[in-house]
């Protein structure tokens, strides 16, 4: 494979390989010639802002997005306040980083409460007093609907037709969203909703991750290496290429077995199936 070619697109999402050190990330990516990366708050603080900022300024690696903010359906006054706050601190996070998009998973119902319509209200709430702070820190904002089975606990937004509602009440060039195979591959509406967010220019970031059968318990880390699943990555492609996105297509894997293999062999895995999987 030559990768320098081949992988001009592929961005390898941090979470994929967590296994690997931000240095060694960062090694790992140089030597397959892999261009792009998309990084996560935690690993990040972990190592540094400044380091990691000048590790991957000095590597001439792109940061595609940084993961995540969000989670904004609090109805506490206390805990709404810190999460507005810690949006900021992942916006200021995503400019020193040098990426345009802050990816959002948006928060699941409180304890006790069963009001959908509220969660998602308060979403607005939020995103109205965050997207002016993103815009004037070169950040875009996009909202990642989640998989229904995520709605209770991760992510009252389950649909691209949900996440447009919402920023559509904004700038494209403050909220836009995430299109993500895993969480929408089964809705027979979201080809159309990727027309409606690439007209308005709001695909702001394009992720692959496959589906495969059984989930694990808890359902959080099943997400399955390209290739190996339901999903057919080339039409989903088509369907973003079509609606005018040409940036960067992030692989993200929640995944136990990859995480517990060797990172630098899951990366070089990955960059090929990409190969193998996307036109």
């Amino acid at each position: 494979m030559t990768a320098s070619a081949d992988l001009t697109r592929f961005s390898i999402n941090q979470m994929t390989v967590k296994q690997l050190s931000m240095p060694e990330l960062v090694d790992a990516c140089r030597e397959l010639g892999v261009t792009n990366v998309g990084l996560w708050r935690e690993p990040v603080q972990t190592y540094g802002l400044e380091a990691t900022a000048k590790l991957v300024r000095d590597a001439g690696l792109t940061v595609t997005t940084l993961c995540r903010g969000g989670f904004f359906t609090a109805i506490d006054p206390a805990e709404r306040t810190a999460a507005l706050a810690d949006n900021r601190r992942a916006i200021d996070e995503a400019a020193t980083l040098g990426t345009e998009v802050l990816v959002l998973v948006s928060g699941g119902l409180p304890s006790g409460s069963k009001d959908l319509h509220g969660a998602r209200e308060r979403i607005a709430d939020a995103l109205a007093e965050l997207g002016p702070y993103a815009e004037n820190h070169g950040v875009k904002l996009a909202i990642e609907p989640l998989h229904p089975m995520y709605a209770s606990d991760r992510c009252v937004v389950s649909t691209l037709t949900q996440a447009l509602d919402l920023a559509e009440r904004f700038p494209a060039h403050q909220v836009g969203v995430t299109v993500d195979t895993y969480h929408i591959w089964w809705d027979d509406q979201a080809p159309a909703q990727i027309a409606r967010a690439g007209a308005s220019g709001r695909i702001h970031t394009f992720q692959l991750a496959d589906w495969t059968t059984p989930l694990p318990e808890g359902v959080l880390n099943g997400r399955g290496q390209i290739g190996d699943g339901a999903i057919d990555m080339r039409e989903w492609q088509a369907y973003v290429e079509a609606a005018g996105y040409t940036g960067a297509i992030e692989v993200e894997l929640f995944n136990d077995v990859l995480w517990a293999r060797d990172g630098r062999e899951v990366l070089a895995e990955t960059a090929a199936r990409f190969v193998e999987h996307t036109a």
